[in-house]
């Protein structure tokens, strides 16, 4: 049985923690500063909590000696804390970042690393690149790679057409931090919630625009290889207006604080969600120019004795899926893994992936 440490109480966290400790092949030690969170997890077999602040020196290492990794569901601020920790403990590190910024830093840890560190292991970015990586790998030569990925309420009922079913913190994050891209060849980075577009989906409209992080390392790997190459956000028409109102004409960009206390206060959360994955590549094959898409909905259900939101269940058994695969031997078991690493029907075949398995479909179209 293997130990594992994750860090954050929150709903990603004890998701994470009870998929993993219900397998039996996994004891896990869920960490917090708030006491209050750990009280509020629903602790079974082969979970325990401890109450720890990690920014105090040495405290997290010392909880990661001799454990085999910790995954960070923390909010993205922490994430080079504890990586940081994972390269002085020794230990296997997985996160589920946004951010571009921490992943940089990351990377730079993995460089002398003696274990595997594996960062966005969740959905977007996460299993969005394998997705990409898995499509762009029929053709020849590429054209474009078009990523859109949203965590949407089922049953939308306020001007923001939106519930809270992710943290906080990390959208308005994707939605103030510049975006990579690559435009006519050049690698690029153009400004969040902009370039929007509309498009349908099993008779429903979308809208989707520029936000940060979800291309996780993709950027770096076609750069050259790839005329455009973009990710954007999907949300129900209207969302986007509001919170550029919100954020540019109220200045509310710059005092992120407010703009979370007032939507952690205004907007409900809501486990009835569902997870939206869209995927479009183009390129030659044999002389041809052909598109390949991927698109997928999962929507919430229940897991063992929960309900879990579409968002939970996508984000943590990404995670969870990464793991497996490194803890069975299927993974660089040292230095900086990217998700476009990992294979898709490998992925997919995991106990864990399986959950992304569900209503997928795939078209070829010349």
């Amino acid at each position: 049985m293997k130990e594992i440490v994750v860090v954050g109480a929150g709903k990603i966290g004890a998701t994470i923690a009870d998929m993993l400790a219900v397998t039996g092949d996994y004891r896990v030690t869920v960490v917090d500063r708030s006491q209050a969170q750990l009280d509020a997890l629903e602790v079974g077999a082969n979970i325990a909590t401890r109450q720890l602040d990690i920014g105090q020196d040495g405290a997290l290492e010392s909880v990661l000696a001799g454990k085999f990794a910790v995954l960070s569901a923390a909010p993205f601020h922490l994430t080079t804390r504890i990586a940081e920790a994972a390269a002085k403990a020794g230990v296997h590190y997985l996160d589920l970042t946004e951010d571009v910024a921490s992943t940089r830093r990351v990377k730079e840890l993995a460089a002398s690393a003696t274990t595997a560190f594996i960062p966005q292991c969740g959905l977007a970015p996460g299993f969005i690149s394998i997705v990409a990586n898995d499509l762009a790998r029929h053709f020849d030569t590429l054209d474009s790679l078009r990523m859109r990925v949203g965590a949407l309420p089922q049953y939308p009922s306020n001007a923001l057409n939106y519930n809270l079913t992710w943290s906080t913190d990390g959208v308005i994050n994707e939605y103030c931090e510049p975006c990579e891209a690559i435009v006519d060849g050049e690698l690029t980075e153009v400004p969040p919630l902009e370039e929007r577009e509309e498009f349908s989906l099993d008779g429903v409209t979308y809208e989707a625009f520029n936000t940060s992080g979800g291309l996780g390392t993709l950027c770096e790997t076609y750069k050259g290889k790839v005329r455009t190459l973009n990710y954007r956000t999907i949300r129900y028409p209207g969302h986007a207006a509001i919170m550029k109102a919100l954020l540019n004409d109220l200045g509310l960009r710059d005092r992120r604080d407010v703009l979370k206390d007032i939507m952690e206060n205004a907007l409900p959360a809501t486990l009835q969600d569902v997870v939206v994955i869209f995927v479009t590549v183009s390129g030659r094959r044999n002389g041809r120019l052909l598109q390949e898409t991927y698109a997928n909905k999962i929507y919430s259900r229940r897991v063992g004795e929960t309900v879990r939101s579409a968002i939970q269940i996508t984000t943590a058994s990404g995670i969870c899926a990464v793991l497996d695969m490194l803890a069975n031997g299927a993974l660089p078991q040292k230095g900086f893994v990217r998700q476009e690493d990992i294979a898709l029907d490998a992925f997919l075949a995991n106990r864990f992936g399986r959950n992304y398995a569900q209503a997928v479909n795939t078209t070829l179209a010349a």
